[in-house]
Order: C-alpha cells, then sequence, then structure tokens
C-alpha cells in the first residue's frame, strides 16, 4: 500500500460506521477480531480507512455465506 493511500480515521467516525462501542472495538481489539489502532501522538491514534472498510465487507460475507445455506 502506498502511503499516500492511506487515510485514518479517528474513534468517532469508527463508531459511527461500525455500529460498535468503544468498550466493545476495544474487546474485539484485545480478541485480535478488529483492526488495531495506529498510535499518531501521546494521546491520540487512528484506525486505517481500509481496514475498517474490510472488516466490514468481511461481516457482510460472513452474513452472506450463512443465508446462502
Amino acid at each position: 500500500m502506498h502511503l499516500s493511500s492511506i487515510s485514518l480515521i479517528r474513534l468517532p467516525l469508527v463508531k459511527q460506521r461500525t455500529g460498535l462501542s468503544r468498550s466493545t472495538i476495544y474487546a474485539k481489539i484485545a480478541m485480535d477480531e478488529f483492526p488495531g489502532p495506529v498510535n499518531l501522538g501521546p494521546r491520540s491514534v487512528g484506525w486505517v480507512d481500509s481496514e475498517i472498510d474490510q472488516w466490514i465487507a468481511d461481516r457482510v460475507a460472513v452474513r452472506n455465506e450463512k443465508e446462502a445455506r
């Protein structure tokens, strides 16, 4: 991935796009079920936009696979 194509998003947008709460996001990260954040500074993190898109797409694919059975 070329660095100029990487876009970072902050937690409020991650929560909005996934429908998950902050605590659920961090619990899923701890269980290795959600993309981890990128450290931006001492008290600041962001998530790679494309990784969040892929996580959402993976959930939809699992749903569609279950419905197809």
